[in-house]
């Protein structure tokens, strides 16, 4: 272990020292990680209501008083998942794995203010959502007025998911003073440019949210303009999905082929990933407002040029994460075109979890690039393909990838060994099963025009049957999913506070095994132009500053000329 802070102890003092600072470290992840599944629990267990509802199946009326309306639980579900349970894991694991790579003191102070700041914003929002005063669903778009509870608390919790970079940005500084030269360590730097990313876009929901949401839910002032409060929404609301889906690179990357038994096939690709994802998915949020009036038809081609290129750091992803799998699989004895894959050490849940993730956002991807087209959008506008696309990112990639994480960081952190690596294995499975039913279901029915965020089953029979009809084995299917994972749920949270609370006590696994990589570049060892050059941080965020104003000035200045406002109103 590093001493770095403890140069004035002696050397046992120092080692008990950095021993106690790791441990507080450890307790704190632990924190994160605990948090943030448990608002999974809870928003996730809403989920399959959603799905049943499509099907035709109402539970909604057994559930009161708990939940009063289908809304309520739509809030609860999509803040609960895309929020708190995100930015809780990321929070945690963003600035842990940094500190074990560089093997650096964490700043515990101002990362325990992250945690404490999210978590009194996280219980603001659940009294908003419980008493049902904030029924705004995940993007709380107005005119649909919430409590103050609701804007204030998220308000915490977006600040407090931006103080992991300070953290990071102060462990950075630290190591490069040790390391004149060399550049950042791999895993370092995908979440130093993830947690830039956050802050720059994260300005757009914060304006939304002190300038309009909060005064105007206290009162201090009447009325709001909905359409630039959308826009100001997705210019934090389009990256947010890279926030999710980030993280989960980072462990594809910095993790998975070690794991695999194999090396990372290029160092330089990953940055080069990560540094196509800060630039790209900025500038382009606005391509969910196609069906919006307001700005022009050049800035919406524009738009879905822009779009498109977010593809290419997933498609040079899929290639080198392949190429690493492949030879993880190989060194493992796989023999023909396929032999590789299954030679993956699929007995690992650790493995098979993010296997099956980077499976199902081919899907989810290529989904994505229909939302993103100018004109193929209006097709599937406001329909269950939306939905049935961000289940197959936020759904099964973060989610099952964070599962993965769970599987070994819970005895690292806890010192206690997971109760059943079979009922791990089933949980990811039956995730896999579930999400992949309940996406390909709710894509499909998408096509059929089936509108999203729909009360469904509240319809009588003979008014389901004549407006839905066309689609019943679609919606049937996405009952299904919603079924399955409902075991899936029961099989994770079953093994994951089992382990926490009864695992046996276990010393392996306290050492991260970071991957290593193929070649003769390994990382800061040996760092090459390319890997030199994009250490240049903060010129890149200048720029990806600089090119999202230059987007968003011409599409906001419109709104701000025509003062279009709405004092509010609520429907439930």
């Amino acid at each position: 272990m590093s001493a770095v802070g403890f140069a004035d102890l002696s050397h046992d003092e120092a080692s008990a020292s950095v021993g106690s600072t790791w441990a507080a470290a450890r307790r704190l992840m632990l924190a994160f990680l605990v948090t943030g599944f448990s608002a999974l629990m809870i928003g996730a267990s809403i989920g399959p209501l959603q799905a049943l509802n499509y099907a035709g199946i109402d539970l909604y009326p057994f559930l009161e008083p708990a939940l009063k309306t289908y809304y309520q639980g739509l809030t609860i579900h999509g803040v609960l998942n895309a929020y708190v349970f995100t930015f809780f894991v990321t929070a945690g694991l963003l600035v842990y794995l940094p500190a074990r790579e560089m093997d650096v003191p964490i700043p515990l102070g101002l990362w325990g203010a992250c945690y404490g700041t999210m978590a009194v914003g996280t219980l603001m929002l659940l009294v908003a959502m419980f008493d049902n005063s904030a029924t705004v669903l995940w993007t709380f778009y107005p005119p649909l007025k919430g409590s103050a509870f609701f804007y204030v608390g998220m308000t915490l919790l977006a600040f407090g998911s931006v103080l992991p970079l300070p953290v990071l940005l102060v462990m950075r500084r630290r190591w490069r003073t040790l390391h004149p030269g060399m550049i950042t360590p791999l895993v370092t730097y995908m979440s130093v440019i993830t947690m830039l990313m956050w802050g720059v876009c994260s300005l757009g929901v914060g304006l939304e949210l002190l300038v309009q949401l909060v005064p105007w839910s206290l009162g201090w002032i009447d009325a709001v303009n909905p359409m630039i409060a959308r826009t100001l929404f997705w210019l934090t609301g389009h990256p947010i999905v890279y926030f999710w889906l980030m993280p989960a690179y980072v462990s594809w990357y910095g993790l998975l082929p070690r794991q695999a038994g194999g090396k990372l096939a290029s160092d330089t690709m990953a940055r080069i990933t990560f540094v196509m994802l800060f630039v790209f998915s900025l500038p382009v949020g606005s391509h969910h407002q196609f069906a919006d009036p307001g700005f022009s038809p050049i800035w919406r081609g524009i738009l879905t040029a822009l779009t498109m290129s977010v593809a290419l750091p997933s498609l040079i992803t899929a290639f080198t994460i392949g190429l690493s799998l492949e030879y993880a699989g190989r060194r493992r004895g796989g023999r023909g075109i396929f032999g590789w894959f299954t030679a993956l050490p699929w007995g690992n849940p650790a493995v098979a979890a993010q296997v099956l993730a980077a499976i199902t956002f081919i899907v989810g991807g290529s989904t994505g690039l229909v939302n993103g087209s100018w004109q193929l959008d209006s097709i599937v506008h406001n329909t269950t393909y939306l939905p049935g696309h961000f289940h197959l990112t936020v759904g099964s990639v973060t989610a099952l990838t964070f599962m993965s994480l769970a599987f070994w960081m819970v005895p690292h952190l806890s010192g206690k060994a997971l109760v059943s690596r079979r009922l791990a294995l089933a949980s990811v499975w039956l995730w896999f099963v579930g999400i992949s039913l309940f996406a390909v279901g709710m894509l499909w029915s998408g096509l059929h025009g089936v509108p999203r965020r729909a009360w469904v089953s509240s319809l009588p029979a003979p008014v389901y049957d004549a407006l839905y009809g066309n689609a019943q084995l679609p919606l049937a299917v996405v009952g299904l999913g919603g079924a399955v994972l409902w075991l899936a749920l029961l099989c994770f949270y079953s093994l994951f506070f089992a382990s926490l609370v009864f695992g046996a006590k276990t010393e392996e696994g306290r050492e991260i095994g970071f991957a290593e990589v193929l070649g003769a570049y390994a990382g800061s060892a040996a760092p090459n132009r390319v890997a030199g050059a994009l250490d240049h941080i903060w010129i890149m965020t200048w720029l990806v500053a600089l090119a999202t104003v230059a987007a968003y000035v011409p599409i906001l200045w419109p709104f701000l000329q025509h003062a279009n406002l709405s004092t509010g109103w609520r429907v439930w």
